[in-house]
């Protein structure tokens, strides 16, 4: 292919947009980037009457959400910094502060892109979007013609649609009016929320634009026009926003009495603040391993956590906790002091919402995490025995094809057996053969020399003594139970403890459970 350039309008330079830039480049390498970055710096007057059309549309509720917005935005400031994602070995930056300034426009030109994407850009005016050769792509969160406009999903979940789209469209001169060059549509789940639905729409949005690309530049693939008059929406009011959080939030809230939870939070959030001034130093050093099964909208049970409260929590371990990858975790001998809580993520079973949602929200926080999958369910219809008894029906699973694309990003892959067995209960001959053959399969799959294996329930009564031995004779390099604790003073291979994460855990308990205090 002969060398393609592609320049970037964007008005920030957050996770989403490095990532879309370097899943376009693992399919297509060796493109030539131009990131425009749109940093407009607003003048006292302007910012004065901003806040004056805000107070008076929002009224009340604007004040505490702008204390809270510098709040945020003065703790992110003194926050410890993501890790920089990996970018092309030819990407410029060039941030400006006027899109369509004439040094703007000069840039481009002279960049001489063959193909411009708007990744959340703020609107761009002909002069500049006609410069790339074949034209620029906008990546739209929304199904147009009917949700043109913004923000991402709001409308959709205010409407009660069933569904949120996902369209890349030719940038014209009208908002969101361009002719369809792709399309996705993401069904609503049970318990969606608004920042569920967006998260979602992120990696559905940096495939759907890496689809675009390659069409593009392969030969310009046939659009469509959009057909009918369609909707344009525009950024809801805060009290828009509170109405639509208590009708999304009615149908899932915790069980037990309020009281009762409240008094955990509060005891949870003590536990923090005396961690924060050095009780933990008092304390044997420990090291906490958390286990999920499933990120996902589509359940609330004692196996999943949503998907923006899995969100929300990875930003509390990048925040307060020191997250090691699980294979540095087990050369450990001894737990090491640490001024922070350490912390490892793993997951059991080979869900594939782990792939579609857990990934991607990982990747964005740059941590770690290890996945234990029973190899006879990956890319099958099978349902667990836990899902049936739960009345659900099979539940997708991952594809050896999304596990070796985890494996490339860095994620540990691990067994969890072939059929999800008791190894306490079944035959020795049987357990045998599962964790030879998962083994195996994890072998010949994905090229893994050394294999950890989470023993399927992760009870006590599930994995003993003498079963423990034909893991060690399997060749197996350690053994992860899942029967809560945390692993205190030293680390034992063979009986890695975990503490499991479900729905239920508000981000105070969330923290609690990560001190390992009980």
């Amino acid at each position: 292919m002969d060398e393609h350039k592609i320049v970037v309008f964007t008005g920030n330079d957050g996770h989403a947009i490095r990532q879309g830039i370097a899943a376009i480049e693992r399919a297509l390498p060796g493109l030539r980037w131009l990131l425009v970055i749109h940093a407009r710096r607003k003048s006292a007057p302007e910012l004065l009457h901003n806040q004056w059309a805000n107070l008076t549309k929002n009224g009340w509720r604007w004040i505490p959400y702008q204390a809270a917005d510098l709040w945020r935005r003065m703790r992110a400031r003194a926050a410890p910094q993501q890790g920089a994602l990996a970018s092309p070995r030819h990407l410029d930056v060039l941030t400006v502060a006027d899109l369509h300034a004439d040094a703007t426009l000069s840039a481009v030109r002279a960049f001489a892109p063959a193909l411009g994407l708007a990744l959340d850009a703020p609107i761009l005016r002909r002069p500049l979007f006609a410069l790339p050769t074949l034209g620029t792509l906008n990546l739209h969160k929304g199904k147009v013609p009917d949700y043109r406009g913004m923000p991402p999903a709001f409308w959709e979940l205010w409407n009660d649609e069933p569904s949120v789209g996902c369209t890349i469209h030719w940038v014209d001169d009208k908002l969101d009016t361009g002719n369809v060059v792709l399309a996705a549509t993401l069904e609503r789940e049970a318990y969606a929320t608004v920042r569920g639905m967006q998260l979602r729409l992120d990696a559905a949005g940096i495939q759907l634009m890496c689809d675009a690309v390659q069409q593009v530049l392969a030969g310009a693939p046939p659009s469509l026009a959009q057909a009918g008059a369609g909707a344009t929406y525009r950024k809801p009011s805060l009290a828009q926003v509170a109405e639509l959080d208590a009708r999304l939030l009615r149908n899932q809230r915790p069980a037990g009495h309020a009281m009762h939870r409240a008094l955990k939070d509060g005891a949870a959030a003590g536990a923090a603040m005396l961690s924060r001034l050095g009780l933990s130093r008092a304390l044997a050093p420990r090291l906490t391993v958390l286990l999920y099964h499933r990120v996902s909208d589509g359940a609330r049970d004692n196996l999943t956590v949503g998907i923006a409260q899995f969100d929300r929590q990875m930003a509390l371990l990048r925040k307060h906790c020191m997250v090691l990858p699980l294979e540095q975790a087990l050369r450990l001998e001894s737990v090491p002091a640490s001024s922070r809580p350490l912390v490892c993520v793993t997951f059991d079973d080979g869900y594939l919402d782990n792939y579609t949602n857990a990934v991607p929200i990982l990747l964005k926080h740059q941590l770690p995490g290890a996945f234990f999958v029973a190899t006879g369910f990956i890319g099958s219809g099978r349902a667990f025995a836990h899902d049936v008894r739960r009345g659900n029906q099979a539940i997708p699973m991952m594809t050896w094809e999304q596990l070796r694309a985890m494996r490339d990003e860095g994620f540990l892959i691990g067994s969890h057996t072939v059929n999800h067995i008791d190894c306490a209960a079944e035959p020795e001959n049987i357990v045998r053969h599962e964790l030879a053959r998962s083994r195996d399969d994890l072998r010949h799959e994905l090229g893994l020399e050394s294999v950890v294996l989470g023993y399927p329930y992760g009870g006590r009564r599930h994995m003993t003594p003498e079963r423990l031995e034909l893991v060690r004779q399997a060749g197996y390099v350690a053994c992860l139970s899942a029967y809560g604790g945390s692993n205190i003073g030293a680390v034992d291979p063979f009986n890695l403890l975990r503490r499991g994460i479900h729905w239920e855990y508000s981000d105070r308990a969330f923290l609690f459970a990560c001190l390992g205090w009980r």
